[in-house]
């Protein structure tokens, strides 16, 4: 156990952050996020479906960093594992400072090649659970005037490209718009939205990415940390690329029907994440 009254070194983004809770935390971007925290000495809250991994991944951190890291199993395709983050969002005696709504999934298909039952599951975790979990931390971090979001979105959010893009355009349009709402009251809300990062995504997915040119990918790691820095800056889109926010600059100008195309060739059918 942490004694409680030992000091500790807290990054400071904008308010004295004392716990996390990070959904899809035992794998890519969310692993990365718990691994940042703890190490910059924070509590977690760690969702996941895998019992098993977010034991050990809890013991890890705990072990390495001397944080304490509670371990909450949930599928967040079904309304009762959303309920459960819902109801540990809303917590006023363990407050959670800072959400990072990073749990997500990629279909491997193109629009009707999918199954109806397949593209709904996306549109739970990607856009219903991101609402009610976002809702659910905003109206506790609002009472006591401060907190951070972070909805994990996509750049395949600024490409016409089927439900997954579109899924992740809504998390960015979502966040933006309730960052608006929500300014003045201490709570910030921001969007991240990497390019191909390597981690388990693609595999999970059955996806095949040796199609991706290799300047492409990130690394999970290096843009935690741009994106810690982004939210500490009040952003409320974070790129955390130079070579992606170049890209994305090019998107604004590009005719719709290219930016489709380019997209097949290099997301075959999924886009980034």
């Amino acid at each position: 156990m942490v004694d409680a009254a030992a000091p500790r070194s807290r990054t400071h983004y904008a308010w004295v952050m004392t716990t996390a809770l990070i959904t899809g935390s035992t794998a890519g971007i969310g692993a990365a996020f718990a691994r940042r925290l703890a190490a910059d000495g924070h509590d977690l809250v760690l969702v996941a479906r895998d019992t098993r991994r977010l034991r050990e991944q809890a013991t890890e951190l705990h072990d390495r960093h001397g944080i304490e890291a509670e371990v909450l199993t949930a599928d967040l395709s079904e309304d009762k594992g959303i309920e459960t983050v819902a109801d540990r969002l809303g917590d006023r005696r363990n407050p959670v400072d800072l959400l990072v709504n990073n749990a997500g999934f990629g279909n491997k298909g193109r629009y009707l090649e999918v199954s109806m039952a397949d593209e709904l599951t996306m549109l739970k975790v990607h856009c219903e659970a991101v609402l009610r979990l976002t809702s659910a931390a905003a109206g506790a971090m609002r009472e006591r005037g401060r907190g951070g979001i972070v909805n994990v979105a996509s750049v395949a959010a600024f490409v016409p490209r089927g439900t997954y893009g579109a899924s992740k355009a809504w998390v960015v349009q979502f966040t933006q718009g309730a960052a608006r709402d929500l300014a003045g009251t201490g709570v910030r809300l921001m969007a991240l939205c990497p390019g191909f990062v390597r981690t388990e995504f693609h595999q999970r997915a059955g996806m095949g990415t040796d199609n991706i040119p290799g300047w492409m990918w990130l690394d999970a790691d290096k843009l935690v940390t741009a994106a810690l820095a982004d939210l500490a800056r009040g952003r409320t889109l974070s790129i955390p690329d130079p070579r992606y926010k170049a890209l994305m600059g090019l998107v604004k100008v590009a005719p719709r029907g290219l930016l489709g195309g380019v997209a097949s060739r290099t997301g075959r059918k999924y886009g980034p994440r």
